[in-house]
């Protein structure tokens, strides 16, 4: 089969975007420095430089004493150039976040989620905070990544089902990209987490991992790296590891569901009474510290304060806790033999490295892989991290390949 060989257009294009990439990750450089290390010649890096100046997107920043002769200038990338927004959205807050084209964030703000039941509106408010609380025109947002606790069809990007979001369905995608007029993804915050952590996290380096995010708002969560990609399954359902039948979990049969996405009681509470959130949601945390002497309403609270207190009554809450933790990771460890799970979430965080040790010591008497069992690593927020690092990907991609 013939290839079409490279255009000078294409060529272009190449070198700009490695120059690009290499002044991002080791810049400043000066114009030798980046020919050295692209490999081009000392006209080409010099044309490269000018082309990417008349574009705005390189800079002089300094300059750096050589040898004989002038002193070589310094070329870094603009960080006004372009920018990108990060929003993890739930039912209990909405954060957003907004970075140049570096990564550096410039902003962070807050929007009650309560405001609107329109998630188009929702979306678009905390947008127009975010960049007015930076100075940043609107037109410089290149990318927008919201991640959601729903499940996200692979195949179209939409939302196909939220247990937390109700408003948030299919054509909530195609709503906001029009209304924003910019490119939106959506994505589930669980696998925007995993990418965080896989990025700069306790899974940095890893290729397959699977974290399991601990939810204070009393969920419990999945998502499975594989060959260095997250996988989503046909529908995007892959990773609803609250569903899965573990032992001492009722069946959905057995509290009067045929099963699926059903999870309305009779009081209207909504919650899933069973599968494996049954054992580790919030309130059934929270009950099982009880037993153990250790009160309080918010399970982030009581898994802290267990964490913590060096008593008989604390290490028997964890053990116990970490008894029902493990009963799901070991289902997943034998079917996927993943070799690292991640714990992540607020709940994750509370209990620390004294319920991961736990957990980890859980796993290995109820499954036969050698399971390694980490704390996440992450800083801060790892679903708005991870939005905000796949925000930048997405930025760049454009960015950096339209310079000629």
């Amino acid at each position: 089969m013939s290839q079409r060989p490279g255009t000078p257009r294409l060529l272009r294009q190449l070198n700009d975007r490695a120059a690009l990439e290499l002044l991002l990750t080791e810049g400043p450089l000066t114009r030798t420095q980046l020919g050295t290390r692209t490999g081009l010649s000392k006209v080409t890096a010099s044309q490269l430089l000018s082309r990417l100046e008349g574009r705005d997107l390189v800079q002089v920043v300094g300059s750096r004493a050589g040898g004989r002769g002038p002193n070589a200038a310094l070329y870094a990338v603009v960080p006004e150039s372009a920018y990108v927004a990060a929003l993890d959205v739930s039912a209990q807050r909405v954060t957003a976040t907004i970075a140049d084209i570096t990564g550096e964030v410039v902003a962070d703000v807050s929007v009650d989620p309560t405001a609107s039941e329109d998630p188009v509106s929702l979306v678009h408010t905390a947008v127009r905070r975010l960049v007015g609380t930076a100075g940043v025109p609107l037109d410089r947002l290149r990318a927008c990544v919201i991640g959601t606790p729903g499940v996200v069809d692979p195949r179209t990007g939409d939302i196909r089902f939220s247990f937390d979001l109700m408003a948030w369905h299919e054509g909530v995608l195609e709503a906001l990209r029009a209304e924003l007029e910019r490119s939106i993804v959506i994505e589930n915050d669980v696998n925007l987490a995993a990418m965080a952590e896989h990025a700069e996290g306790a899974a940095a380096g890893e290729t397959e991992f699977v974290l399991i995010w601990l939810s204070a708002a009393g969920g419990v969560g999945m998502s499975t790296m594989i060959d260095g990609r997250i996988h989503r399954g046909r529908s995007g359902g892959a990773g609803e590891i609250g569903y899965l039948p573990v032992p001492g979990a009722p069946l959905p049969t057995d509290v009067g569901l045929s099963g699926g996405y059903e999870s309305l009681r009779n009081d209207g509470d909504r919650e899933l009474p069973h599968g494996f959130q049954a054992l580790v949601k919030a309130g059934q945390v929270v009950k099982l510290a009880a037993e153990h002497g250790i009160t309080g309403e918010d399970v982030t609270d009581v898994v802290r304060s267990a964490s913590e207190a060096e008593t008989p009554e604390a290490d028997a809450f964890l053990e116990a806790f970490a008894e029902r933790l493990a009963r799901g990771i070991a289902a997943v460890s034998v079917v996927l033999d993943p070799g690292l799970v991640v714990l992540g979430g607020d709940v994750a965080r509370a209990g620390g490295h004294r319920l991961a040790e736990r957990v980890r010591s859980a796993t290995a008497r109820i499954a036969p892989n050698g399971t390694e069992v980490e704390l996440g690593g992450v800083e801060g927020s790892p679903v708005v991290r991870g939005a905000l690092l796949h925000a930048l990907e997405r930025a760049r991609d454009e960015v950096f390949s339209s310079t000629v």
